[in-house]
C-alpha cells in the first residue's frame, strides 16, 4: 500500500509555482503531497513521438535564412539584430594584410577572429565556422585592410536572444 507524504516547503512550492503556474501559481497556497506509489506518465507531444526537428538539422542553412556577404578593402555591419548567429565562410588571400570580425557596441570593439598573411606570403584559403551573441545595442562587423584580402560569406540566426531557436 502507498504511503502519503505531505510537503511544506516554501522553496519547492514556490519552484512548482514559478514552472507550473496552471497548476496554481497564481493564486492561494496549496499543499503539494508525495506518495511512494509509481503512477506511469505517457508523453504524448511531437518531441515524444520523434517528429520534432532535430537541433543538428535545425542549424542547417536554407535559401530564406542566410544572408551571404563579401567584404574586401572595407568595413561592413552583417549583425545588428540580437541573437544566437553562425557564420560560415572563407577568407581569400592574394597577398598580404588582414581580416577580422569585430564585436562592437558603438564604444568598445573585441576582434573575435582575426587572419591574414604577410605581403610575401603566397596566396590561400582559410575557412571559417563560428557561432556568436549579439546583445541589445550590439553589432557584428567584418573587416577587409585591403583587396588583397577577401572575406566571402554567409550569417544565420540560429535563436532569439532569449534562445528560442530558428528553424531553417
Amino acid at each position: 500500500m502507498a504511503q502519503e507524504f505531505i510537503i511544506n516547503s516554501s522553496t519547492i512550492e514556490n519552484k512548482i509555482n514559478q514552472l507550473l503556474p496552471s497548476q496554481g501559481g497564481s493564486g492561494a497556497g496549496i499543499d503539494f503531497s508525495a506518495s511512494t506509489m509509481v503512477i506511469p506518465i505517457i508523453d504524448l507531444t511531437e518531441s515524444a513521438e520523434g517528429s520534432g526537428l532535430r537541433e543538428d538539422l535545425q542549424t542547417s542553412l536554407s535559401l530564406g535564412s542566410v544572408t551571404a556577404f563579401s567584404v574586401s578593402s572595407a568595413t561592413s555591419t552583417l549583425v545588428n539584430t540580437t541573437g544566437y548567429y553562425r557564420l560560415l565562410g572563407t577568407v581569400r588571400i592574394i597577398s598580404g594584410g588582414f581580416g577580422t570580425f569585430s564585436l562592437t557596441d558603438g564604444i568598445t570593439t573585441k576582434v573575435i577572429y582575426t587572419c591574414g598573411a604577410s605581403a610575401t606570403a603566397g596566396a590561400g584559403t582559410i575557412n571559417y565556422d563560428f557561432n556568436v551573441f549579439i546583445s541589445a545595442g550590439e553589432s557584428l562587423t567584418c573587416a577587409s585592410s585591403n583587396t588583397n584580402i577577401i572575406m566571402h560569406g554567409t550569417t544565420r540566426q540560429l535563436a532569439d536572444v532569449s534562445g528560442n531557436l530558428v528553424n531553417p
